[in-house]
């Protein structure tokens, strides 16, 4: 039996966005870009070798990193890259928000904030995305840390412990899938010096 080569996913998270400190979730805010890219743009060119194919979310903040980092490149938008809905919490500032510290890991990707969407149902919309644009072969995919974290639980086989990754922005993670089975080359590999 000979297996399919795995696609390879190159998962980019946005530059920070405008509004630092803020929880913005589905707020559109935009990329705070760094001044040159550059470094950048010579990393991602030797973690995923072209041709292949780009995918953003919708977010006005992933939308600019991609098109700062892949000019003059057609992307993709899927409305599953999106970040995870944090209903009445959106755009409040991080100390205003409840201490969530003392939840487990599991009560943690469980809780919704109130008309807000949990981490296991980013994981659950984002898990269908993430397998059609595998289908689809070797892709960059500029999106958030929260789907970079579902992405990771995908891997791992259990939702939950995607919460036990540090995404930083501008960062790259690195998955393969063959098969329907997951694996993680590297997390939150710096793309700037």
């Amino acid at each position: 039996m000979v297996l399919p080569a795995p696609a390879r996913l190159l998962l980019v998270r946005h530059a920070p966005s405008l509004g630092a400190g803020l929880l913005a979730g589905r707020l559109d805010v935009p990329a705070a870009l760094p001044p040159t890219l550059v470094p950048a743009q010579t990393r991602l060119a030797s973690l995923l070798p072209a041709p292949c194919n780009l995918f953003t979310s919708p977010a006005l903040r992933c939308r600019q990193t991609a098109e700062a980092l892949f000019p003059n490149t057609e992307y993709q938008q899927n409305a599953g890259l999106w970040e995870q809905n944090f209903g009445a919490w959106e755009g409040q500032n991080a100390a205003a928000l409840p201490d969530l510290g003392p939840l487990s890991r599991a009560d943690l990707a469980a809780h919704r904030p109130p008309s807000g969407e949990s981490f296991l149902d980013v994981a659950a919309r984002a898990a269908p995305a993430l397998a059609d644009i595998a289908a689809q072969g070797p892709a960059i995919i500029v999106t958030h840390a929260g789907i970079i974290r579902a992405a990771l639980g995908l891997a791992l086989g259990e939702a939950a412990q995607g919460l036990a990754f540090e995404i930083a922005p501008l960062s790259a993670t690195l998955l393969s899938v063959s098969g329907g089975v997951w694996s993680i080359g590297f997390v939150n590999l710096s793309l700037l010096p």
